[in-house]
């Protein structure tokens, strides 16, 4: 009871504070903390941007290809949040088909290339629609996800998921309409299998004449110009909700999440923390409401409610209007889709005790008054030292809230994360490096142009690579020397657009053409410059060493990030195994640690040069691993190389643990029938 007591009275003293505290000087206290916690302006402008050119170059390459699946992010990862619980989505339709409002759109389509398929939401709820074949000419894949009703072919949205989870990785879970993919024991994405209509519906007609003031009419007309996608889940009410299509608005959502101001945005994401704390302690199913009911309030509030001058400032009395409107919602339990509004978002789910439940529990904290966050631990961490303090200074200033160095990890990461993985084919890299060219001539930010010039390097590598192999069953001797320099020449030009730690895939082709002392002349050049990585920086060095440089000087001086080998591409014989192991899987590259690969090369070019440091290379790479100094998603290949270098030296029993080792690791690169087999040569 003292215990209690004594809380309650901490309780009571910290509301005291909060009450004398100005509303504006609380507000910008928690958009700096919001910032911290979500991303400043620049970090969040620099997540949205490498997403939009990435995924503008790889479906631009494709975009000729009729079997292609056209690839789009969505989600809150796509929409610049770095959260532990930011969903990644990335949606899929296929390049040759399109679905049609009216028959009349027809005429826009060349019938050789695109099958076409009609809307037909005359028996469906609001948002929701059949996708009538009227032709009944599609592909196997749709056609085997097609069923009659009323002697009339209709794509069926449950057959089409089935379908589709049957042609997903082997370890995917259907979760709604999406397959869940995992990657080095955490939930990767959700890939979504849809369909796309290029032409606006025109039930989300009213959407149009409600933008007044917001979002301006570029943006509009940008959105609208796009059309909508279709997604295989139906309205738990509809009369066929195991053919209805769900109407998806996601990338006009992405659209006016990027035309929301910084402390709109940070708003939004006050208004996830919010939900997820609503939701603690409750099951899935007992959840009613959830980060797009967040979403659909903010986007109506900014519309609709004129009075708010969106600034850091103001940004508590922007959430409050938000919960006032989400208050209002769960009473009356209709919660109007942003742009189809008799699409009511509660139906089916937010009514009865469950609802009235609810509504006692929105409507308590809203009775206590905005001072109910400090309830909340993360936010209440802003509030706190202001609250203890209340001449504390705040600056929001976005150029004071973060270091240059935690930027740079920004830039850096969210480059290497949206690299694309290419087909490893010859004529895929030559349009890949024209697409490149001619992109380089848009509009583009300089971040976007950067992670343009990380792409070439990775096209370059794949191309040298690519010729080489090729050269090596087809061209004599004297033609192999020329070729092989071509490629060198690729390869020190992509060493020059990337990482510093693209030099290891030089010294790694280097090796493979037996050209030990230069391969380990350039590995010296760069071997105590991996100031920055994955996991690690040294923060100091790296400052005195780069600090106010520009981005791509940094990069090529200071930067190391994953070697990604595309395992359809041999690089050294001593992989080999791996690859085709991780093939056999659906794993399509193998990505390792920079110091692991740095360490195996040193060993497999010493062993013919030196092997006193040859043994010195390898205890380097023993230390490294054995002291986990690498990501847990790459222990499992970080181990095999281990094992790999050990077997060669004739120490098995060292081989021997490494290899079970690996084994035991998550099987992020499904390496174990190549790591199986080499227990047996042993």
């Amino acid at each position: 009871m003292k215990y209690l007591n004594a809380e309650t009275s901490a309780n009571f003293n910290l509301f005291y504070l909060f009450s004398e505290t100005t509303m504006d000087r609380l507000s910008e206290a928690v958009y700096k903390g919001l910032c911290l916690k979500m991303g400043t302006p620049q970090q969040v402008a620099v997540r949205r941007e490498a997403v939009d050119v990435s995924e503008l170059f790889i479906n631009e390459l494709n975009k000729e290809n009729p079997a292609y699946r056209v690839k789009m992010m969505s989600g809150s990862d796509r929409e610049g949040f770095r959260l532990r619980c930011s969903d990644v989505d990335i949606m899929y339709w296929p390049n040759n088909l399109r679905v049609l409002w009216d028959f009349s759109q027809a005429q826009f389509y060349n019938p050789d290339r695109y099958s076409l398929i009609l809307c037909d939401n005359s028996d469906s709820p609001p948002g929701y629609t059949l996708l009538w074949l009227p032709l009944e000419e599609a592909n196997n894949e749709v056609l085997s996800a097609c069923v009659r009703l009323n002697g009339a072919l209709y794509l069926s949205s449950i057959k089409y998921r089935t379908v589709m989870i049957s042609a997903s990785t082997p370890d995917s879970i259907l979760h709604g309409p999406s397959c869940s993919e995992f990657f080095g024991g955490v939930l990767e994405c959700d890939h979504v299998h849809c369909l796309v209509s290029d032409f606006w519906p025109p039930s989300a007609s009213s959407w149009i004449d409600r933008c007044q003031s917001w979002p301006p009419s570029y943006i509009v007309d940008d959105i609208r110009g796009h059309g909508c996608h279709f997604v295989a889940l139906g309205h738990e009410l509809g009369n066929h909700s195991d053919v209805e299509w769900r109407i998806s608005f996601s990338r006009a959502e992405h659209k006016l999440v990027y035309a929301m101001n910084h402390t709109q945005f940070l708003t939004y994401g006050l208004l996830k923390i919010f939900i997820r704390e609503i939701n603690i302690g409750m099951h899935v199913e007992e959840r009613l409401l959830c980060s797009y009911h967040m979403k659909t309030v903010i986007l109506w509030a900014i519309q609709q409610i004129k009075t708010i001058e969106w600034c850091p400032k103001n940004l508590l009395e922007g959430f409050w209007v938000c919960l006032k409107l989400l208050l209002k919602w769960v009473h009356e339990g209709v919660c109007p889709h942003f742009f189809i509004p008799e699409n009511n978002l509660f139906l089916n789910k937010v009514y009865g005790v469950r609802q009235r439940h609810l509504f006692t529990k929105l409507l308590g904290l809203y009775e206590k008054g905005i001072s109910f966050l400090l309830q909340i631990p993360s936010i209440c961490a802003y509030i706190l030292p202001l609250l203890c303090n209340p001449r504390l200074h705040i600056c929001t200033d976005e150029r004071t809230l973060i270091s240059e160095i935690l930027l740079d990890y920004t830039v850096f990461r969210e480059m290497d994360k949206n690299l694309p993985l290419l087909a490893a084919d010859l004529p895929t890299c030559f349009r890949a490096l024209k697409l490149i060219q001619q992109m380089e001539n848009l509009s583009l930010t300089s971040y976007q142009y950067l992670v343009l010039q990380k792409h070439k390097a990775t096209v370059l590598q794949n191309t040298a690579y690519l010729y080489h192999e090729m050269s090596i069953q087809r061209c004599g001797n004297k033609q192999m020397h020329r070729t092989e320099k071509m490629s060198f020449n690729m390869l020190k030009l992509a060493s020059n657009l990337g990482f510093v730690s693209d030099t290891l895939v030089v010294a790694m082709f280097l090796y493979k053409t037996y050209e030990y002392k230069k391969a380990l002349s350039f590995i010296d050049n760069i071997k105590n410059s991996f100031l920055m990585c994955r996991n690690w920086v040294d923060s100091q060095i790296y400052a005195e060493a780069v600090g106010g440089l520009s981005w791509s000087e940094k990069m090529r001086e200071a930067v190391a990030w994953d070697i990604t080998l595309n395992n359809k591409i041999g690089y050294i014989n001593e992989l080999v195994p791996e690859q085709k192991s991780a093939l056999q899987n659906e794993v399509w590259m193998l990505c390792i640690p920079p110091h692991v690969l740095l360490y195996m090369l040193e060993f497999l070019c010493y062993r013919h040069t030196d092997p006193i440091r040859a043994q010195e290379a390898l205890n380097n790479l023993h230390i490294l691993v054995h002291w986990n100094g690498v990501p847990r998603a790459f222990r499992d290949i970080s181990w095999e190389i281990l094992g790999i270098c050990h077997q060669m030296t004739g120490n098995h029993q060292a081989a021997l643990f490494a290899y079970q080792q690996s084994l035991g690791q998550h099987p992020t690169h499904k390496i174990h029938t190549a790591t199986r087999h080499r227990i047996q040569d042993l």
